[in-house]
């Protein structure tokens, strides 16, 4: 099992790649949560979902067995990506949080069980930053690959370096 510190180092060291935009200046890949899920997947998990009630608003996943869904996507590997979804803080210092989990949907991870390893992202900031509310969207760009990493909280299939956030709008 990979730790926190060799996984964001590994991350850290890896190159951003992405498109370029005007001036030289990174464009991220805009990402929605399904994309995340393997497309062999995505019946099986969905008609799972379904079968208890759960799926409905956008056909997010929702809280299920982890075990189910740990494939995960790796098209993304080491490219620049810019997600929407909510913070699950893991780590703060004294100007914010610095390690968190991105989550697709509000309360995820804070009630058992959690979403499912290919729907979580284990989030570095590159600065700490302040999230005036645990219910508040944000989006999360920086590198990603597809990695797991196990916490208290949950499996996580994804690891995001350099994560820099601001506030979701609609």
């Amino acid at each position: 099992m990979l730790t926190r510190r060799h996984l964001m180092t590994g991350l850290g060291a890896g190159a951003l790649m992405g498109s370029v935009g005007p001036a030289g200046a990174r464009t991220p890949i805009e990402l929605e949560w399904e994309q995340l899920i393997p497309e062999e997947s995505k019946g099986l998990l969905l008609e799972t979902l379904q079968g208890l009630g759960i799926v409905e608003h956008g056909q997010i996943s929702t809280p299920f067995d982890q075990e189910a869904a740990r494939a995960v996507v790796t098209d993304f590997d080491g490219k620049l990506v810019r997600i929407p979804g909510y913070a699950v803080p893991l780590d703060f210092s004294g100007l914010g949080i610095t390690t968190f989990i991105l989550v697709p949907y509000i309360g995820a991870c804070i009630h058992v069980p959690p979403p499912p390893a290919n729907q979580l992202i284990f989030a570095k900031a590159s600065a700490p930053f302040v999230n005036d509310s645990f219910w508040d969207p944000i989006f999360a760009t920086g590198v990603i690959a597809s990695s797991l990493v196990s916490t208290e909280l949950a499996e996580i299939g994804y690891a995001m370096s350099d994560v820099v956030t601001e506030p979701y709008t609609w």
